[in-house]
């Protein structure tokens, strides 16, 4: 099993699916990501992450680049490259938000040199893309969670396929271009 820590810990065990959530830099704000001082005030890991994410997708403020097509469709290739390319997973699913991501993925390559390949090569590209020069794109560490069995999967899976419609952006999964579940994307259009 792999381990490393920045602000978050960070547990890769083989054979082990991980639900991997990354956002643009700026788009929270700090006062947001503290942690509460009261033990009455702490929520399980999973509360919090479901709270920030509803923050996330009702995006009030911070910058939301993964709105314009041409940024969000090269997130979607980078990722596809990183299975069909690299072999360094099985891409599962995936949803490119206006301003977060999220993959669930079967690595075949250490997590931090997926994510690594993943964030820089689009951040490079999305800040040429919209005439950006050596700026932050991505915040620098990224969540994950280890899919502890073919049930919890499932849930993630369809947690991140339906996250366009939870946050009401789209009437259906399948109308979400930039979504693992798109018929776009799955040939079904």
């Amino acid at each position: 099993m792999a381990y490393y820590q920045r602000h978050l810990p960070h547990w890769q065990p083989d054979g082990a699916a991980l639900f991997i959530t990354w956002r643009l830099h700026g788009s929270l704000p700090a006062s947001l990501l503290k942690q509460p001082s009261e033990p009455s005030e702490q929520a399980t890991a999973g509360q919090a992450f479901r709270a920030l994410d509803s923050l996330l997708d009702a995006a009030p403020t911070g910058p939301m680049w993964l709105r314009n097509p041409g940024v969000a469709a090269m997130v979607v290739s980078t990722l596809r490259r990183g299975e069909s390319e690299m072999n360094w997973y099985r891409l599962a699913a995936f949803v490119v938000m206006s301003n977060h991501v999220h993959v669930l993925l079967e690595p075949a390559a250490p997590a931090t040199k997926i994510t690594q390949w993943i964030k820089g090569t689009t951040a490079r590209e999305a800040n040429r893309l919209l005439g950006r020069v050596g700026e932050r794109f991505w915040q620098h560490e990224s969540y994950d969670h280890w899919a502890r069995n073919e049930t919890e999967f499932q849930r993630i899976m369809r947690y991140i396929e339906f996250n366009p419609v939870a946050a009401g952006l789209v009437g259906g999964i399948e109308k979400w271009p930039w979504s693992s579940a798109s018929a776009d994307i799955a040939g079904t259009s």
